[in-house]
């Protein structure tokens, strides 16, 4: 069972990835009125802020986030893009361009282990769309009692995580056991997500994974998530189907699944259970 990875020899060079990791650092250290300029606006998750927010009651995670969409260009947001600073918006091109590469590489080498019609894959994911999050996680007076992020499966199809510190924090769901993960210098965590689970199958799982904080470190961390198309249909892919493997999961528009997810509360592999067929 491939439950994520880390991923090295990508060639992604050291020198870019020291270079960002530098400037989200200093990113996040911006004053106070400087990160107000790029905070969410009503009904839109992409600048400062926190991420599934459906109630004023519920807890929040005990970490600062900023979140921008990066590819494709017409879903850009360009008047938060370009209010960013302008060293880190340089280097976040670069690494963007980047992260795509290796994102199509591991997609190709998986549709091949899956003996996936090629061009299926190609099309589903040839404008696909690209986010980063990126994630500051302070030290935390009682970390027995908060969350840094809450348990959940992403929606996308595959989260390259790039963690800037040996700060561990990370944790996978394996088993019913809360599995840490210990950064590599310079190396990506690979998850799995529930769009790669969908198209999939289920032969590909979608791994449930938490961020835990830590009470004398900060943690940070960048995760870029790759995508389908959105004006795709997203189900499982028809070349994996036939009499003794039928679809398990039902098929809905791409748009439409990325709406549904960031309505609600995080709350493990429950979105993705949304869409399974039931048995019978």
């Amino acid at each position: 069972m491939i439950y994520y990875k880390q991923v090295v020899n990508h060639r992604v060079s050291s020198t870019l990835l020291e270079e960002f990791k530098m400037q989200v650092e200093n990113f996040f250290k911006l004053p106070y009125e400087d990160k107000k300029k790029l905070w969410q606006k009503p009904d839109n998750h992409e600048g400062f802020g926190q991420l599934f927010v459906v109630s004023e009651e519920q807890k929040l995670d005990w970490s600062d986030m900023f979140y921008v969409t990066t590819l494709p260009l017409y879903l850009r947001m360009n008047d938060l893009f370009d209010k960013l600073p302008p060293n880190l918006r340089e280097t976040l091109e670069t690494y963007c361009s980047e992260v795509k590469k290796l994102a199509s590489e591991i997609l190709g080498h998986m549709a091949k282990g899956l003996k996936m019609d090629a061009e299926e894959m190609k099309e589903l994911f040839s404008d696909g769309v690209q986010s980063i999050r990126m994630n500051y996680y302070p030290p935390c007076p009682e970390p027995d009692k908060a969350i840094g992020f809450s348990p959940h499966s992403d929606a996308d199809a595959l989260t390259i995580l790039f963690q800037l510190s040996d700060t561990e924090g990370l944790e996978i769901r394996k088993e019913g056991r809360w599995i840490p993960v210990k950064p590599l210098p310079n190396a990506f965590v690979v998850n799995v997500g529930d769009i790669t689970e969908i198209i999939s199958n289920g032969v590909y799982r979608s791994v449930e994974h938490r961020a835990k904080v830590n009470s004398a470190k900060e943690r940070l961390s960048v995760a870029t998530f790759y995508s389908s198309n959105l004006d795709s249909v997203l189900g499982p892919a028809p070349s994996l189907l036939g009499k003794h493997n039928p679809a398990i999961f039902r098929s809905v528009p791409t748009e439409k699944y990325f709406k549904d997810f960031f309505s609600q509360k995080l709350n493990g592999k429950s979105y993705l259970e949304c869409l399974r067929i039931a048995d019978g």
